[in-house]
């Protein structure tokens, strides 16, 4: 690259783009300079003044060095290149007089703070500041902000760092944020007291580097240090955020995003972060077998004998529900195969062709998005689908991209050419010329909304076909967590859900909730949440949620995952491979394997690529045929982001949001003066 620059910081020679700035120069140096408004992910505000550096024969002042580029350093006299250094008497007495100036205003309030313990401003007044104050002055004050039932402020802690302000604008794509008034007078404030319409705004709890914003559900609740930390993948949305989840005995006290450039960069939406309080709630921890019309509790001996008799000589159906691990499916699919039934995990009707993974994921990566000049979105809306997803698209989309987009028309919190809801638009589009498109930088993205009615795989065709033409990229955008996996392992049935269900006498439920299942068939339910399929089950198998169990979980672009055990399932509930392995033994079609590890090693040996985990595997492209389009207009599935799941469904703030999300729908909108 010739736009290299040399620069020496504290005695280190190194080479760096021109247009990186100095904070950015010494991360690469490996040298840590103090920050409060600078980050990577958000635009430059240069306000905190914490990471004053000395740039040796500039100004005889200190720079900051999240607002200076490389490129704008002078060489020295004989064309050495520039000095910067971090560590000098200048930069030293630079950062004690910022730091007592933050503290100026800033409360005593370390001992009740829920930052405490992981607070970026206690943190550096240890390692930059001084042990004393020159101002008597009394300490200003000021209201606390009401931003919903998610995040808790205590706006006297501010240091106008203006980082939320920032997410919420640029990332998040709302403008309710800012800050008001000037000098000791201005404050970071909510405009009109609104409280903040956004599926993501808990990520501003983690940005915010003192104790203003901090979690409401988990507030008082524990200290940093008394919890464990795992390290695991979500499942609220098929995009499998990195996540780590924090445990206190046994119960998850809260969830925080973790840093993975090709999925989630560092933000999770609100469900993920805040669904943990479901966990605890309507929890199935003992066995159920269904007497004279009643559920009774039983023994794990009577449940799985009574499941087996039930079982056998009949016609099964086995149903995979959307938060089950691919080894589960696995295992069903074994079990359920050996007694001659079929097994089926498109249990939304998505027409998904199970022997074409280009077809069910497609060839584009999530990380496609960031260069795409072109994303074209049909039968989807990412907000509710996948918020981080959205961001993502939004991030394009405020780089230059341009989005189109055939389905219903949403606030996607970017502008987007609106071409039709219907059928009829994706057709008229098909037979355009679209070979001026063959130098952009395409990205298909095609939502389950798009594949759920009779025509399904003619759209689908259609789709691929229309990629194909404009030579973008294709992704297919998942809801469910489970269902690229469960799919890539084979648990599917000809014809559908529909056809599977068609005539069978026992239907083995693993976590499938959003299946209504008819009068007359035994259900068999396993599940973790006594939700719509255990009201309907004959037995019931208590068992582990997702934050309970170790498992592999591949996402919407095909990226295989591992989710690892955070605490132990309640009661008597067990590990979902576990139940069916028991089972299996019970019904004398033992499955050829006794530990995870015996299991993984099969399930590898059958699909190879769910090896290669965190690496998106590259799938051959082959586009299905156009067939016969009907006349239907897009819908989107996701009708309430809120209450998609089992767990959510139990969490309280979950139904607290979605009843806070309908009242704010139907409220007239207002015309600003």
């Amino acid at each position: 690259m010739s736009d290299l620059k040399k620069i020496i910081i504290d005695g280190i020679e190194l080479e760096v783009p021109g247009a990186m700035t100095l904070i950015q120069a010494c991360e690469e140096a490996g040298i840590e300079v103090p920050r409060f408004c600078y980050h990577e992910r958000l635009s430059i505000a240069g306000n905190c003044r914490m990471c004053l550096v000395e740039v040796v024969g500039g100004p005889p002042k200190p720079a900051a060095s999240c607002a200076m580029q490389v490129k704008d350093l002078r060489p020295g006299p004989e064309g050495q290149p520039p000095v910067v250094k971090t560590n000098s008497p200048m930069v030293k007495k630079a950062r004690e007089g910022v730091m007592e100036f933050l503290l100026i205003n800033h409360p005593l309030d370390c001992p009740i703070c829920d930052q405490g313990g992981e607070c970026d401003l206690q943190d550096q007044a240890m390692a930059y500041g001084v042990d004393f104050s020159r101002f008597r002055e009394p300490k200003r004050a000021v209201d606390d902000l009401d931003l919903g039932p998610l995040v808790e402020t205590h706006m006297t802690r501010c240091i106008s760092c203006t980082r939320c302000v920032r997410f919420t604008s640029e990332v998040a794509g709302i403008t309710q944020m800012g800050q008001t008034g000037r000098g000791e007078d201005a404050e970071i404030t909510s405009y009109l007291n609104q409280t903040l319409d956004s599926n993501m705004q808990g990520n501003i709890i983690d940005l915010c580097p003192v104790g203003a914003l901090v979690s409401k559900p988990y507030a008082f609740t524990a200290r940093p240090w008394e919890l464990t930390k795992t390290e695991t993948i979500d499942v609220m949305d098929a995009l499998g955020s990195n996540i780590r989840v924090d445990t206190k005995g046994r119960q998850v006290m809260r969830i925080l995003p973790r840093n993975h450039d090709g999925v989630n960069e560092e933000w999770i939406s609100d469900k993920s972060r805040f669904v943990w309080d479901g966990l605890r709630r309507q929890r199935l921890d003992t066995p159920y077998i269904r007497e004279n019309g009643k559920l009774r509790k039983a023994t794990w001996g009577e449940a799985l004998e009574a499941a087996a008799a039930a079982m056998k000589g009949k016609k099964v159906a086995g149903l995979v529900g959307d938060l089950a691990p691919v080894e589960a499916a696995y295992s069903l699919k074994q079990l359920v195969e050996s007694l001659g039934g079929t097994v089926e995990s498109r249990t939304d009707n998505a027409k998904l062709p199970a022997d074409n993974r280009s077809a069910y994921v497609g060839t584009a990566s999530i990380e496609d998005i960031d260069s795409a000049d072109m994303i074209f979105l049909i039968g989807t809306n990412p907000r509710v689908e996948a918020p981080v997803l959205n961001a993502r698209i939004r991030k394009a989309w405020l780089r230059g991209a341009t989005v189109g987009m055939i389905g219903e028309a949403a606030d996607l919190t970017y502008d987007y050419t609106h071409i039709g809801t219907d059928r009829a638009a994706l057709d008229k589009l098909m037979g355009m010329d679209h070979s001026d498109k063959k130098d952009l930088k395409g990205v298909m993205i095609i939502g389950q909304g798009a594949l759920q009615e009779a025509d399904g795989t003619a759209v689908l065709g259609t789709a691929m076909q229309l990629a194909e033409k404009g030579s973008s990229k294709f992704l297919v955008l998942h809801t469910a967590a489970s269902r690229v996996g469960a799919l890539d392992v084979g648990a599917v049935t000809e014809g559908g859900l529909d056809a599977a269900l068609n005539g069978a006498e026992v239907v083995y439920n693993l976590g499938a909730d959003e299946v209504e299942v008819g009068e007359g068939a035994t259900v068999i339910y396993q599940g973790s949440h006594g939700d719509r399929g255990a009201h309907r089950a004959d037995i019931i198998l208590p068992a582990a949620a997702y934050t309970e169990e170790n498992g592999l979980f591949v996402n919407t672009e095909g990226r295989p995952q591992l989710a690892l055990r955070a605490c132990f399932a309640p009661g008597e509930a067990k590990e979902n491979w576990a139940i069916l392995r028991a089972l299996s033994a019970e019904l004398g079609a033992t499955l050829p394997w006794d530990s995870l590890a015996q299991l993984r090693q099969k399930l590898v040996a059958d699909v190879p690529h769910l090896a290669q985990i965190d690496e998106v595997v590259e799938n051959e492209w082959a586009p299905l045929e156009t067939g016969k389009l009907g006349d239907a207009t897009f819908r989107n599935v996701v009708k309430d982001f809120y209450l998609t799941n089992p767990i959510a469904r139990a969490s309280q703030l979950m139904a607290e949001l979605s009843a806070q999300a309908k009242a704010r729908a139907a409220e007239p909108k207002v015309a600003a003066e």
